[in-house]
């Protein structure tokens, strides 16, 4: 089991660090600090390639630029590298906090929360296990400058938990697609208050359930489980 984390008082200084586990989460290794220019993860989940590579979904927040990267390294923690990055045309102050999918062996979908200048949420295509990227488009799911997640399930589909508006983070809302992420179910809703609901992370778990985790309110963490079959009807 793997812990990553940021140390450091915000994006534009902080060091990516990680943990280890081998008991389940009751003892873990003394803290790894990446090399400066690696962070690791930067909000969304790694993933396993069919090459036995993890590739972990990155982004780098500095002065008028917003960028997407992706790490890859062996799953003993050597050989990482860097790859990237993942731009929209004509602007560098853009996408963050990629979220990635192995459509099949070898090709990797990245989809990116936007700033309100592209005012959607983005997608990019890797043909070589994430090492080139193709130029990031506009998807039709709209994104307010808030975080997103995906997870592709056993099944093949791809879910994805975001903020249906352009303009708030609520609603919180969660869509599923068939093929890759080139279209999108209705958006069903997993909170519509007021406030806030944002930075969410998905999961299937071994009975296939999905489970979404996510901000409530800035003050708490919210919890909702649902099926695959709840957001294809």
């Amino acid at each position: 089991m793997w812990m990553f984390y940021k140390v450091g008082p915000n994006p534009r200084s902080w060091s990516g660090a990680y943990l280890k586990s081998k008991d389940d989460g009751k003892t873990w290794s003394k803290p790894v600090i990446l090399p400066a220019g690696l962070l690791g993860p930067t909000k969304n989940k790694p993933i396993l390639l069919s090459d036995g590579r993890v590739l972990c979904p990155s982004s780098v927040e500095s002065y008028r630029a917003w960028t997407g990267w992706v790490e890859r390294f062996k799953p003993d923690g050597t050989d990482w590298k860097r790859f990237g990055p993942i731009v929209y045309p004509g602007t560098n102050q853009g996408l963050i906090q990629p979220t990635l999918i192995e459509v099949r062996p070898g090709r990797v979908r990245a989809f990116l929360r936007s700033t309100r200048l592209i005012g959607c949420v983005c997608s990019a295509d890797s043909r070589d296990g994430g090492r080139t990227w193709s130029p990031a488009r506009r998807t039709v799911l709209p994104n307010p400058n808030s975080g997103i997640d995906a997870v592709r399930l056993e099944s093949g589909a791809v879910v994805m938990v975001y903020n249906h508006t352009d303009s708030a983070r609520t609603p919180l809302n969660a869509a599923i697609s068939q093929d890759g992420g080139e279209t999108w179910s209705r958006p069903r809703v997993l909170e519509d208050g007021p406030g806030e609901y944002s930075y969410p992370a998905v999961i299937q778990t071994s009975d296939g359930s999905i489970h979404a985790t996510y901000t409530y309110q800035r003050r708490t963490i919210g919890h909702c489980t649902f099926t695959e079959g709840w957001l294809s009807e």
